[in-house]
């Protein structure tokens, strides 16, 4: 998910605060003749991201692996331990869909979320109340949450785990020619890609996280990219020391950044740009 919100670079030190600025938006008055324009005063608010997550991935590649194996088998160490970082930061980014639409964050029982069957029906997690597989009508009617609250129609994306993906390529106005119009390899059926949903880029994860209580039900996001940020201090650094003792070198690769969400409805006039549906694992 890091390529889909807004991300934004930062030099600074573990443990520092980025204040982002989220003024409250002003309205239009009429300028009556020969008076004054009204001033609009307001105190604005800002959004806190805290630099407090410093991930690392270390290795030990001994001496006979260096003379003996492969190059190839060296690369998958250093590929290896780029892919177990990105993963983190997948799982980070993702986990701030607990406080979308107005949620609290605290836990993943996802008290905010909608049933994926309708789009509507609070879930519930542990009872899981309204669980049911991602349809049609569920993603028309969060599209029109977003449209609502006033949200850009550019840059939405949807994220699904692989069982919300089995479920799309079985709706047939999703992938079928009649209903898409494409032809050849550029038919779903044909490459398995979902693409586009009404204007919503659609993205597939095996990442996305299990509810409270329970391992059958996962939770889908739907978002604007302004709805989450990603702030960098450090991108993936790669370093190495060899230890005699080990007769071997200490691979290490390690990452510093924070998360946090953007658009949130408690922030004043602020709309919510992310919701959460619920759906069979």
């Amino acid at each position: 998910m890091a390529n889909l919100v807004r991300k934004m670079n930062f030099v600074g030190k573990k443990g520092d605060t980025i204040h982002i600025p989220a003024p409250l938006r002003g309205v239009a008055n009429i300028k009556a003749p020969a008076a004054s324009v009204q001033i609009q005063f307001g105190q604005e608010l800002e959004v806190l991201v805290s630099i407090d997550k410093h991930y690392e991935h270390s290795r030990l590649i001994e001496d006979i692996v260096k003379i003996q194996a492969l190059a190839s088998q060296r690369r998958f160490y250093t590929e290896d331990a780029g892919y177990a970082l990105a993963r983190q930061v997948d799982t980070d980014l993702f986990r701030l869909g607990r406080q979308a639409n107005n949620g609290t964050g605290a836990t993943a029982a996802y008290a905010t979320a909608f049933s994926g069957a309708d789009g509507t029906t609070a879930y519930v997690a542990g009872a899981n109340t309204g669980l049911g597989a991602l349809t049609d009508p569920t993603i028309r009617r969060t599209i029109q949450r977003l449209d609502d609250n006033d949200i850009p129609m550019e840059d939405r994306y949807l994220v699904v785990p692989p069982s919300s993906r089995n479920t799309l390529m079985g709706i047939a106005r999703f992938t079928e020619q009649s209903f898409t119009g494409e032809n050849g390899s550029a038919n779903t059926i044909r490459n398995g890609r979902i693409g586009d949903l009404y204007g919503v880029e659609v993205f597939v994860s095996p990442n996305t996280e299990s509810t409270t209580g329970t391992t059958a039900a996962k939770a889908c996001l739907m978002f604007h990219k302004d709805a989450f940020v990603l702030v960098e201090q450090m991108k993936v650094r790669s370093q190495t020391q060899y230890k005699q003792e080990y007769l071997a070198d200490l691979f290490t690769a390690d990452t510093l950044y924070g998360t946090q969400i953007l658009r949130k409805g408690d922030l004043a006039d602020v709309p919510t740009a992310a919701f959460a549906l619920i759906v069979p694992a």
